[in-house]
């Protein structure tokens, strides 16, 4: 059966919607928003997205609201076992309890079976200490492999038609 990739956005890509301080960034995920808009792939969001939308100043966030209202996504609650697999990174020392909220991205990503998490944060997510220990966590907790990577990495393969759904 062919399905489409399935992508966790982590917060910085959202924000990076109204970035002006990073011009090329917003440029990659203006893109990335229209592939998802398309369709090109399936979108979950987490409350951790939301709660940390909910600190940016409230003409930014109801800029991003009206961008958030433009797609269709699932609604992750991080509760429970979510948690219980952010405590995993800490505890293996994958990440930093200071890193605790990216912690819950990237499980709430893995609870709700995503191929992806997309995220331009390239201190703590996107780098490749998380992403081997995001493979150490999927094999001990028995979830799917995932990858951790840019928008700028998605927009390049949303535009190659061919490889649009994966089996």
């Amino acid at each position: 059966m062919i399905r489409k990739l399935k992508i966790y956005l982590d917060t910085s890509v959202i924000s990076h919607l109204d970035a002006p301080d990073r011009p090329d960034w917003m440029a990659d995920t203006h893109k990335l928003w229209e592939l998802i808009k398309d369709g090109i792939y399936d979108v979950a969001l987490s409350s951790v997205d939301f709660l940390e939308l909910s600190r940016c100043s409230e003409v930014k966030q109801a800029l991003l609201a009206g961008f958030l209202a433009q797609i269709k996504y699932q609604y992750i609650d991080v509760s429970g076992d979510i948690l219980s697999t952010a405590d995993r990174f800490v505890d293996l020392k994958i990440l930093p309890m200071k890193s605790y909220l990216d912690c819950q991205h990237i499980a709430a990503a893995l609870h709700s079976g995503c191929d992806i998490v997309v995220s331009w944060n390239f201190k703590h997510m996107v780098t490749i200490d998380t992403i081997r220990g995001a493979k150490v966590v999927t094999a001990l907790e028995n979830f799917k492999d995932i990858m951790i990577c840019s928008p700028n990495m998605l927009i390049q393969r949303g535009f190659n038609n061919d490889n649009d759904a994966i089996s």
